[in-house]
């Protein structure tokens, strides 16, 4: 039975860590700047001490991401008998695709062959985050059956991380919301990451302080404090000398023990630094809106010349 295939599945998780999933496309998009931040996700997730779950690729994004993993296991393990913490998930149809001697691909810790599209997303599904980096119609398909699996109670709601490099889910963001502001759908919570230092920060946040959880409305909470409090880690923490772990026991601290005024200014400096960050990713969004504007009207008047040649 599938159903106990995936059990077992989600078991051995259990027992091998926190796993993270990465969707992204199998091609590497016309601007090296995503190959560059999917190559450094990778290095991320071996740097957290997570493992990777993905569907099995050696190009594009997903090539990307799993070199990282790999490169970064192997500066750390010299022994070439330990397998790196990656796990490709996939079906014959799609495995046939790859040269099984792909220097990559032999590098795979592990390679778990489902019998279905089906089998492949609900395994793929038993990580304990989930991370969408850019990616084509399969990419936004993976999307699209997480949102609905997690909004009918099929999935638990976990942390969902879309990893928005060069601005490239503003889009979807904007329609996302519109589905919601209208009615068709309940919000969703996305943790928006514009970069690999802000993974780094989200990876660790998550590592210490979001467990996952079966209460949706405890996880749903979670996430939501997670996305309001994100931008004050990451104005505290500028470079690598400043630790989450400090940032989160003096937060901790003021909120048991401190003065109801060094409460407030906390709340002040947590309220202040998420409406900066908000506002900032404002002005890129209407720069982004100016230029497909700009677009429009290009092809707009290329049409209206072209419409002219007729009459």
């Amino acid at each position: 039975m599938v159903e106990d295939t995936i059990e077992e599945f989600a078991r051995e998780n259990a027992e091998t860590g926190l796993r993270v999933f990465v969707a992204g496309g199998a091609r590497s998009g016309n601007d090296e700047i995503y190959v560059e931040e999917a190559y450094n996700l990778g290095r991320q997730i071996v740097k957290m001490n997570l493992k990777l779950d993905f569907g099995l690729s050696n190009s594009g994004i997903m090539g990307a991401v799993a070199r990282g993993v790999v490169d970064g296991w192997k500066k750390n393990h010299n022994d070439s008998e330990i397998k790196s913490p990656i796990q490709g998930i996939t079906t014959d149809d799609y495995f046939d695709l790859y040269p099984h001697d792909d220097n990559l691909i032999s590098q795979i810790g592990d390679i778990i062959v489902a019998k279905t599209l089906e089998e492949r997303k609900q395994k793929l599904l038993k990580a304990d985050f989930v991370v969408f980096a850019p990616g084509g119609v399969g990419t936004l398909d993976e999307l699209a059956y997480d949102c609905v699996a997690m909004q009918d109670g099929f999935l638990a709601i976990k942390p969902f991380i879309l990893y928005n490099i060069n601005g490239y889910f503003y889009h979807l963001l904007e329609y996302l919301k519109q589905i919601s502001n209208k009615g068709f759908a309940d919000p969703l919570p996305f943790i928006v990451v514009d970069n690999s230092r802000e993974m780094e920060v989200v990876f660790r946040l998550l590592k210490l302080r979001y467990e996952n959880s079966q209460d949706s409305k405890i996880a749903y909470g979670n996430t939501r404090q997670l996305i309001y409090e994100l931008p004050y880690f990451l104005k505290k923490k500028p470079d690598s000398s400043v630790h989450i772990e400090d940032l989160i026991a003096e937060m901790e601290q003021v909120r048991m023990s401190g003065t109801p005024e060094q409460q407030r200014e906390l709340d002040f400096e947590i309220e202040q630094a998420y409406l900066e960050k908000e506002i900032e990713r404002m002005y890129e969004r209407l720069a982004k809106t100016g230029r497909d504007t700009s677009v429009v009207s290009d092809k707009l008047t290329k049409l209206k010349k072209r419409s002219q040649k007729w009459k």
